[in-house]
């Protein structure tokens, strides 16, 4: 039997914080990880341009570089290695803000063990393999810059099999622009396109990164959100519902925005295919439009 070897460079200074995350890698049997380790972002870079590794394990404060430059150097440099960033309590912000400048996710030094390093360091690589085989494709929206349909349903698939390996629960949001037609009617059909734009823009800042975000058809957008229960879906749904009530369009639309949002629920106990979250989350959000506007 062929067991999975990851290989992952560990960029820390810290000689105690370098000690107990080798020590977590080493607990793991399945994949074996093979770990390299480096104390400075220079070293690091001339690892990474050496090839065979599999991702990065990344400190932002090293000796040589502080910060979000130290992920910045790395990624200037046309590193193509899938890149975890390690924080303290005091920088979870800071690892929010790496994975907007393109860190696959980042981990809380304090709240790490061997099971959440597999866990992430796994789903950092496969992310970060789907991510360079979609650049490959024509899986993103011109437009808004979000998936298309194919791409949706490319990465959702993918998604699907990986909870029906760890048997963790998701949800799927369908939602609709609420009278688009009308706007594209009374402004045009540029101040539509601006419409569709602003609500790509506020999606992309509400939902996290590891969420699927698409517009999967004319006025039409979907979301899957990873490990989420019914709760956590609607509390989603409600952030959304705020983040569309107090956006600032100055500038951008003439008109105003809104959205009619349903969803559906994927668990290992009522599973089903995508194409029928799909379908159950359109239905949903049309009975929201019902009840909202009477149409």
């Amino acid at each position: 039997m062929n067991i999975e070897r990851i290989k992952v460079l560990l960029v820390e200074d810290n000689p105690g914080d370098a000690r107990l995350i080798r020590e977590m890698l080493a607990e793991i049997t399945d994949p074996v990880l093979e770990v390299e380790c480096a104390e400075y972002l220079g070293g690091a870079l001339e690892r990474v341009d050496e090839g065979g590794l599999d991702a990065v394990l990344l400190d932002l404060s090293l000796p040589d570089s502080q910060g979000l430059e130290t992920l910045v150097g790395m990624r200037t440099r046309g590193a193509i290695v899938p890149t975890v960033v390690l924080t303290g309590l005091d920088d979870e912000a800071l690892g929010s803000q790496a994975i907007q400048c393109g860190a696959q996710d980042y981990l809380v030094k304090e709240h790490v063990n061997a099971g959440v390093l597999v866990r992430v360091l796994r789903y950092a690589i496969e992310r970060h393999r789907l991510q360079e085989e979609l650049r490959s494709l024509s899986l993103v929206d011109d437009l808004t810059k979000l998936y298309n349909r194919r791409g949706f349903m490319t990465l959702s698939e993918q998604q699907l099999r990986l909870a029906r390996r760890t048997k963790k629960a998701f949800s799927v949001l369908f939602a609709d622009v609420d009278g688009l037609k009308q706007i594209n009617d009374t402004f045009g059909h540029n101040e539509g396109n601006l419409v569709l734009i602003e609500t790509a823009r506020i999606l992309k800042s509400t939902f996290r990164a590891s969420d699927i975000v698409a517009r999967v058809g004319g006025d039409e957008f979907a979301i899957l959100t990873p490990e989420t229960s019914k709760s956590s879906a609607e509390a989603l749904v409600a952030r959304l519902t705020e983040k569309l009530r107090t956006h600032d369009v100055a500038g951008r639309c003439q008109s105003s925005l809104s959205l009619s949002v349903g969803v559906a629920h994927w668990s290992p106990e009522n599973p089903s295919s995508i194409s029928e979250l799909l379908a159950r989350a359109d239905a949903s959000m049309y009975r929201h439009k019902r009840s909202n506007h009477g149409s």
